[in-house]
């Protein structure tokens, strides 16, 4: 993926990551469209970011996908990047169904079901474009297990192999498969993770990932040196000390 020149749609940027992102590749020379489901927020974020777009929608509902997709192809033909940001992650506690059920089955809808939905409404727009990208959200977390969020680690596990195997599909088109694997971040997702120590500051985690795609724009995986320790612990052979080190010291991981 090149840096610049583009058009991206990244649904799940109206904070976080996602909102970060979505600066950066703005300010990097891009067109960039924010998705999310508060229109207010939508606005203001375009107001704060002359010749950024916005369309509306709700991850979590087929419907609003199918609509949002119809809309920002219609005003932005030359559309040739999706970003599949939005994503949910929630504690659980496995002892009985009344502790995650309804929460496991949530973050399925929003992270499994949400961009697998989402590549179903743009593979074959994108499939038109001459050199186009779908790039996927997985975590240092699809590698390494935190104990208080099993269902979002397997969200992430799944995103992580569903990337590996669409890419092999894929090949035979001008769509690229791009992974994006963030470890722990100073952001909102989870109570306590935006002044969390362990976790990495956005702003460093945004331009590292920026730098990693303008000097890398061949990569399949896109991973900071932070999240290396989750990412590769079964290749080093030291994943229990990893799964150890993990849920001892950072009860924020991403």
């Amino acid at each position: 993926m090149q840096i610049t020149g583009h058009t991206i749609f990244i649904p799940g940027a109206t904070s976080g990551i996602g909102l970060a992102l979505a600066r950066a590749f703005h300010a990097a020379g891009n067109v960039v469209i924010v998705g999310g489901r508060r229109t207010e927020l939508l606005e203001r974020i375009v107001a704060e970011n002359p010749g950024m777009h916005a369309a509306r929608i709700d991850t979590a509902d087929p419907a609003s996908i199918a609509e949002a997709a119809a809309t920002v192809i219609a005003e932005h033909p030359e559309l040739d990047t999706l970003i599949t940001m939005a994503g949910i992650m929630r504690a659980e506690d496995w002892h009985s169904a009344d502790g995650f059920l309804d929460t496991a089955e949530e973050i399925v809808t929003t992270n499994v079901l949400g961009p697998i939905r989402l590549i179903a409404a743009f593979v074959e727009h994108l499939q038109s474009r001459p050199d186009a990208t779908i790039m996927t959200v997985s975590s240092g977390l699809a590698f390494a297990p935190l104990a208080v969020t099993p269902t979002y680690n397997a969200s992430k596990a799944a995103i992580h192999m569903l990337s590996e195997s669409i890419r092999l599909q894929l090949a035979d088109t001008s769509v690229r498969i791009v992974e994006l694997e963030p470890p722990s971040v100073r952001t909102a997702l989870m109570p306590g993770q935006e002044e969390s120590e362990f976790a990495m500051p956005l702003d460093d985690f945004v331009t590292e990932v920026m730098g990693i795609i303008a000097s890398s724009p061949d990569a399949t995986e896109i991973q900071v040196e932070n999240v290396k320790f989750l990412r590769y612990g079964e290749a080093r052979g030291d994943y229990p000390y990893v799964v150890a080190t993990l849920n001892r010291l950072d009860p924020h991981g991403h």
